[in-house]
């Protein structure tokens, strides 16, 4: 069971508990949220409270969330940009704004529901019925490669490769500003916002390990075009690392200014993907072109004298 856990900030002091959490539970809904509440799932500073009750600086509130029940996703005919297939895997050039899988607000017109309709159903099962064949994910608002596995043996053979690191997963991003550096490395360990859950934070405190790697490609006024590298896999991660030093990526709607549309979109793609084919122990690299509107964007971009 999930718990949602933070402490009172001065800005939420005075507030009634059921408000401030409906801001920061936002997959749950108001009646969902009074439900748990009378239910006794929700404690302050270790004592059971009404939903009524006003919150004080310091107080520390912490709500029992329900595991989640899955529905089983359904085919969906959604055309796909399929770069390569065979009887193990698939490599998809994902667009801006499809969802990888279905969640809350999202439940169809995933790429696992075009996914399930092209490959009749033949997906991997080692992620369960929501997402079949997923062996790695990337956001909703960026576009780019990534490899689907047909069955358990191909599925597990490219989780080990991300695992230890071995997968190429290369990105191109413009960010805000200008990098101080030509290349560098990024280490901060990335976890849960501590009150707004559906954002991810650089924190110490139950934290994973990331590490991004980037390399400067061309410097703008007010921009950077860059080359970026995972080692790891965090969600969010590089939208995070990259706000986390001070540029973050332009358009981005959570971890940019509040004044994104000026990239007509979020300007991160995932470029290219290699790996080692785990059947047939090929080395297979693939590479894709930058959607039409970051190449309208970068080239709208004035070059730094």
């Amino acid at each position: 069971m999930e718990r949602l856990e933070f402490t009172v900030s001065p800005e939420q002091a005075g507030r009634r508990v059921d408000v401030v959490l409906a801001g920061c539970a936002g997959d749950l809904t108001r009646s969902s949220l009074q439900r748990l509440i009378a239910g006794g799932a929700l404690t302050l500073n270790g004592a059971p409270v009404l939903k009524s009750c006003k919150l004080a600086e310091g107080d520390r509130v912490v709500l029992l969330l329900p595991d989640p029940v899955e529905p089983e996703a359904q085919p969906q005919d959604i055309p796909l940009c399929i770069v390569y297939e065979d009887d193990a895997l698939l490599v998809v050039n994902k667009p801006r704004g499809m969802v990888v899988h279905p969640a809350a607000g999202n439940q169809d017109g995933t790429l696992v529901n075009a996914l399930l309709y092209h490959c009749r159903g033949r997906l991997s099962s080692i992620n369960g019925v929501i997402r079949p064949g997923i062996v790695h994910r990337i956001d909703k608002d960026t576009s780019g490669l990534l490899v689907v596995a047909k069955t358990d043996e191909a599925h597990q053979g490219l989780a080990r490769q991300i695992a230890v690191h071995s997968m190429l997963r290369e990105y191109r991003a413009v960010v805000h500003g200008s990098l101080p550096q030509e290349s560098g490395r990024v280490e901060a360990p990335i976890g849960r916002h501590p009150v707004e859950r559906k954002r991810m934070a650089v924190t110490a405190r139950g934290g994973k390990e990331a590490v991004t790697h980037y390399q400067v490609l061309g410097r703008y006024q007010g921009f950077s075009y860059l080359s970026l590298r995972l080692e790891t896999g965090r969600t969010h991660q590089i939208r995070v690392h990259m706000a986390y030093i001070g540029h973050p990526v332009a358009g981005d709607p959570v971890y940019g200014p509040k004044k994104t549309a000026l990239a007509g979109g979020q300007c991160l793609h995932a470029k290219t993907i290699g790996f080692t084919h785990p059947l047939t122990g090929e080395r297979l690299t693939f590479d894709s072109e930058l959607p039409d509107y970051f190449q309208k964007f970068l080239s709208g971009l004035r070059p730094m004298a």
